[in-house]
Formats: C-alpha cells, sequence, structure tokens
C-alpha cells in the first residue's frame, strides 16, 4: 500500500508516548508499505530530526507552522481568543491552511491507497473532500482525558475552562469519528467508549507495543530494594497531575515504613513545582529529559503509574515490563491494556492500598521479582511491534477493500471485510 501520514510534528526526539507509537508502527509499516509522512513543523525538533525521519519513511513533507510556547504572551492571547471558538484550544492551535493545502495537492495526484490521520489534531486541517479512503487513528479518547481534568480540578476558574474545554473536544471528536470512513483505537475499551459516546460503528481496536529488543533486563545493574521509578513526558498534564499526588499523598506513606526508599521521576519538562519539590525532598529525584530511559529503568525495584486522568494505553508499563520491573498502577493508569491485576500487574486506586503494594515489593524480592517475570513474558510473547503493525495494516487494507466495495456499489459489512482481511 502507498500511505499519506498526517501528523503535526517530526518524531525526533522519540521522547513521548504518541511519537514512540507512531515512530515504531512506522518503522514496521516501511518495511512492506510506502509511506509519505505530511506533517506541520514548528522548529522544535532535533536539528537532524528531517534526516532522520527516513527512519520512517519514503517522502517527508513539512508545513511551517507556529504554535505558542506554553505560558507566553502569544499563548494567553491565543487561549482569550479561543473563548468564542468552537474548536477546543488543543487543537485549534494546530489549524493550519498552508497544511489543509498540502493535503490537497498530495491527494489530487491520486497516488496514495489510504490516508491515516494520526491524532485528532490533523484532522482540523482535512479538506471537506477527499476520493482517497480515510482512517482515524486515536491514541486516546481525547475527550475522557478533559473530562477528567474537568472533574479533579479545584479552582473554580479552572473547573469552568476545562468543562468548556471537554464539551468542545467531545462534539469536535463525535463529528470525526463519522467524518472518517475508519477509525483505529489502541484498546477495546477507548473502542467501545467511541462507539457508546459517539454512535462509531466503523471501528476497531490494534493493542500497543513494545520494542522488545530495545527494552530488556539488564542483569549486570544492581538493584537495592528501595528505588520507586516513574517515567513520562511531565509536560503531559495526566503525568503531571499523576506524579504531584503519589509524592503528596502515597509517597510520605511509602517512606514511613522504607526509610531509605527513592523516588525517581524521568521525564522532559518538568513544572517548577516538581523540580521544586525535589528540592525540599531529598528522597525525590527529578532528572527532566534523558536520552535513555533504560538505565533508570535497570536501577529500579518497582515502577508505578499513579495516573487519575488520560485515555488511551500507557506504553510505559510495557517498557517497563519488558525489563522485569513489577509495576504498580491506578485503574486508569492501566486502563486499556490486556493486564490481570494481580497476575502481570497490580492495580489499587486507594492512597493507602498503593502505598502498601509498593512498600510489600520493595520489602519481598522474592514476589517484586515474580511479578516483573510474568509481565515480562505476557509483553515478549504478544505485543511486539511487528505483531501490532501487521494488525494496524490489515485494518488498513480492509477500509481500501470497502472503499473499493461501496464505489462500486456493493454493500459488504466492514466487520467481514476486516476478517477477510487477516483480523
Amino acid at each position: 500500500m502507498k500511505v499519506l501520514w498526517l501528523k503535526t510534528e517530526l518524531l525526533h526526539p522519540v521522547d513521548k508516548g504518541g511519537k514512540i507509537r507512531t515512530y515504531h508502527m512506522l518503522k514496521e509499516l516501511k518495511k512492506e508499505h510506502e509511506i509519505t509522512y505530511l506533517t506541520l513543523d514548528d522548529g522544535a525538533a532535533e536539528p537532524d530530526a528531517r534526516k532522520k525521519a527516513d527512519e520512517y519513511c519514503n517522502e517527508l513533507i513539512t508545513v511551517p507552522h507556529r504554535t505558542a510556547r506554553k505560558f507566553s504572551g502569544r499563548f494567553y492571547a491565543e487561549l482569550a481568543s479561543n473563548a468564542v471558538s468552537r474548536l477546543p484550544y488543543a487543537l485549534e492551535k494546530y489549524v493550519s491552511s498552508g497544511m489543509r493545502q498540502a493535503i490537497e495537492a498530495v491527494a489530487a495526484q491520486k497516488e496514495h491507497d489510504v490516508l491515516v490521520c494520526d491524532f485528532l489534531a490533523p484532522a482540523v486541517n482535512l479538506p471537506e473532500s477527499l476520493s482517497i479512503p480515510t482512517v482515524l487513528f486515536q491514541h486516546n479518547v481525547e475527550a475522557m482525558i478533559w473530562r477528567r481534568h474537568f472533574e479533579v480540578a479545584e479552582n473554580p476558574l479552572k473547573r469552568r475552562f476545562l468543562k468548556t474545554q471537554w464539551q468542545r473536544m467531545f462534539e469536535y471528536e463525535r463529528r470525526a469519528c463519522h467524518r472518517f470512513d475508519h477509525v483505529i483505537a489502541v484498546s477495546r475499551e477507548d473502542c467501545e467508549t467511541m462507539r457508546g459516546d459517539y454512535g462509531a460503528d466503523r471501528i476497531a481496536d490494534v493493542p500497543t507495543g513494545v520494542d522488545t529488543d530495545y527494552f530488556r533486563t539488564d542483569p549486570s545493574v544492581p538493584r537495592d530494594g528501595c528505588q520507586v521509578v516513574f517515567t513520562g513526558s511531565m509536560d503531559w498534564m495526566p503525568n503531571e497531575d499523576g506524579i504531584n499526588w503519589f509524592a503528596e499523598t502515597i509517597w510520605p506513606l511509602v517512606r514511613e515504613r522504607v526509610g531509605n526508599a527513592s523516588l525517581v521521576v524521568v521525564g522532559r519538562n518538568p513544572s517548577s513545582a516538581l523540580t521544586q519539590l525535589s528540592i525540599v525532598d531529598p528522597s525525590i529525584t527529578v532528572t527532566g529529559r534523558v536520552d535513555d530511559v533504560r538505565p533508570y529503568l535497570s536501577g529500579a525495584d518497582v515502577f508505578v503509574v499513579p495516573i487519575r486522568v488520560g485515555g488511551g494505553t500507557r506504553l510505559k508499563i510495557f517498557e517497563a515490563m519488558a525489563m522485569g520491573l513489577p509495576v504498580v498502577s491506578t485503574t486508569i493508569g492501566a486502563e486499556g491494556l490486556p493486564l490481570t491485576d494481580n497476575e502481570e500487574i497490580l492495580v489499587r486506586d486507594d492512597p493507602a492500598d498503593f502505598a502498601d503494594v509498593v512498600v510489600e515489593l520493595l520489602s519481598d524480592s522474592s514476589l517484586a521479582g515474580q511479578l516483573g517475570s510474568t509481565g515480562e513474558q505476557h509483553v515478549r510473547e504478544d505485543f511486539g511491534w511487528a505483531r501490532v503493525a501487521a494488525l494496524f495494516a490489515d485494518q488498513c487494507r480492509a477500509v481500501v477493500l470497502d472503499h473499493t466495495n461501496r464505489a462500486n456499489g456493493d454493500t459488504v459489512p466492514m466487520a467481514a471485510i476486516s476478517r477477510a482481511a487477516g483480523r
């Protein structure tokens, strides 16, 4: 197949969940298919990001686009103007006439078999009419994230703002699910949510994956039985909310019983408040961006995912499991992953219960080793990227076949076509 892939950023540095999923998916797809990667470029990527793009695409098309730096004057001006928009700010900031024109120009060549819109953001630039079959690749249920932000917010002004953004995102996401020929979700739960909330009937799920060659247990690195680690982009609100909640409500309970316990927070762009917390509490280390998370995973004893807000699936969980780490998560943190509580993962929502199992794992190396080994085996057997990308390609083939059949007047149900394509 020839695939036109739409995105709003270059992928290098590959340093956050959405980029990681897209990067590995495209690397695998490129082995058998031809990829045209059309994206906005705000200049924030690595200097050699264009050169490195040949790792995941055959052709790269970039459209210059300026996005406001968070908390800058322009950022607040855009937020103010967004008050009268139908779009949530998280999508409106990516509106680009240049990208719309570029999509039209490429689609007019009629050389591609399918268009994939990666996340909702590029969809704001999709022309109204296209002859090419279209797929919306949904890494999350975006409205769910904004609803949960609204639900946990305490400041009245912030709650009002988040409620508006959630409502706008819900309406846009609902329309998008019907605008595309097909939607691919990253979990069965997200698939059912979009089917129920949006009436999306042309939808399927493809699981998330992990690079099982890159993430491997390193027996040469000693573990001292007292280190807890969290990894994730700290400029993504669910991660920031989760680690702040963990540090304030759960970590003190752990430290009461394991006095030498240490917490390492690994991820780019931590807030000043989180950085300050690490100064006040010497048991907490905040690294900021790192080139390689594996040394931090290798040296840790327990991996925590204290997420209260979010959707989609957490790549970080599979990465930790692939390195043999026992994982403790909230229900929302592990949402969408085919994992069983008390077998491959420990799921706890109450702060005291969460702290109890972290302490138990730090105190019992045999239990920690057993949980880590079970999780590692599970992800290695079932969730390598080659298998995941093959399932994604099957869905795209099914969409192309369905589009052709409908153009010819045939009405074969999409589910039957998906099965015929290998799903």
